[in-house]
């Protein structure tokens, strides 16, 4: 028993430090290939199980002024980009910017169609509002990547991470 304790010993900063040095990379693109795709879709009618639901809400956010015609290939173009962007890793402040004010849109059928969102609000979700509801996960990810746009990066080293935690510490000090 001895032996698996220390192998484990040996072996958890080495599989620690190949999280940290991908895991971002890894999370960046996966979520740009979910991006592009459900972006694709919904440039070819009827694919996408959320372009009714989409087009709608756009219509009713924009009080009629744009329709499913125009409202669906621009969001499908924007949808596309951000999964671009987010697969290359380039331009990401205009990227995330994209994906933040996309999300906007996309949370609110939640509250102007709870009808459709929910079966019971708000702790019932129907497929749509948890297929809406997951975008969660999308925003958390999405803070990540941006935590790392200008260089920052996940630490495997706790005494590097505690380092850094003071340096920020001081500088959040100092501008107060």
């Amino acid at each position: 028993m001895t032996t698996l304790k220390q192998t484990f010993q040996r072996v958890d900063p080495i599989i620690t430090h190949i999280l940290a040095r991908y895991g971002i990379k890894l999370l960046r693109i996966s979520v740009g290939i979910v991006y592009l795709w459900f972006g694709v879709l919904k440039f070819f009618p009827a694919l996408s199980p959320a372009e009714d639901l989409a087009a709608r809400t756009i219509s009713t956010l924009t009080f009629g002024l744009v329709g499913a015609n125009i409202s669906l290939p621009v969001l499908a173009l924007w949808e596309v980009l951000i999964g671009l962007g987010l697969i290359t890793g380039l331009f990401m402040r205009a990227t995330l910017l994209l994906l933040i004010l996309q999300m906007f849109g996309t949370i609110t059928p939640l509250f102007i169609f709870p009808s459709e969102t929910w079966t019971v609000f708000p702790i019932a979700p129907t497929l749509e509002g948890q297929y809406i509801i997951k975008n969660l996960v999308l925003v958390s990810a999405a803070i990540v990547i941006g935590a790392t746009v200008r260089g920052g990066d996940v630490v495997a080293d706790p005494d590097l991470a505690e380092e850094g935690k003071q340096r920020y510490q001081e500088a959040v000090s100092q501008i107060r």
